[in-house]
């Protein structure tokens, strides 16, 4: 009996040491291939901004907070029943923006009054209709313009810009492949990325404020210039 008990434990153990042994080799890790260079390539397309978006804000200051809140209120209103005019789906949306009230302290710590702004933004393909529109809101001045791509014009230029990427890499890996003295590479591993340069410009406060009271006319708008970048980056195989 006691000579099974121990044939029995010494078979156990046994096991346990070859499973312990399969498992540590599963557990080793694949060496690193060899002749891997890194590298990147990038394409560029300049194209001209399709979308126009305006922010218009005001700001108000006074003793209650209510009064200031109310103020703003009206501002937007106006404002904002104004642009509606002119909306139209896809040429000019109108939304409203941020909207802040804060205490201001007096140098005892007491508060001495409550100052407030509040935003319309003015966003679309039709710049005239839009530039037009952001002259004839007298409530609000202009704070902020910026032109970018549409969606739609975005995909359309990245599309174009990543095939003008890819064969750049492509071309590149051969490249670097006969450099070094081999006939042919395997892909290793890829990233794809791309951004879009837009201009941005904030006009001075006074001025605008200055030029839309004078006669209401619309400000300059002229679509700008931007790129779209697509680089790929990874790296590859020489064989």
């Amino acid at each position: 009996m006691m000579k099974n008990q121990k044939r029995c434990g010494r078979a156990a153990v046994a096991a346990l040491a070859l499973l312990a042994g399969g498992a540590g080799a599963g557990a080793q890790t694949l060496p690193e291939p060899q002749n891997v260079v890194s590298f990147s390539a990038s394409a560029s397309i300049e194209v001209t901004h399709d979308l126009l978006t305006v922010t218009l804000s005001t700001t108000k200051e006074g003793a209650d907070a209510a009064n200031v809140q109310n103020a703003l209120k009206q501002a937007v209103d106006a404002a904002l029943a104004e642009a509606k005019k002119a909306a139209q789906p896809g040429q000019m949306e109108v939304r409203t923006g941020n909207f802040s009230l804060y205490p201001r302290y007096s140098q005892q710590g007491k508060i001495a009054s409550w100052q407030g702004s509040a935003e319309l933004v003015l966003e679309g393909r039709d710049m005239p209709r839009i530039a037009q529109t952001a002259g004839r809101l007298t409530t609000l001045t202009v704070a902020g313009v910026s032109q970018s791509l549409s969606r739609e014009a975005r995909q359309r230029h990245e599309g174009e810009a990543t095939t003008r990427a890819i064969a750049a890499y492509r071309a590149k890996a051969q490249d670097y492949a006969k450099q070094f003295g081999f006939a042919s590479h395997v892909l290793r591993e890829v990233n794809i990325s791309s951004n879009e340069g837009g201009d941005h410009y904030r006009p001075m406060m006074a001025r605008a404020k200055a030029a839309m009271a004078e006669d209401a006319s619309p400000m300059p708008v002229e679509a700008g210039k931007g790129l779209v970048t697509v680089t790929v980056s990874g790296s590859v195989v020489l064989k």
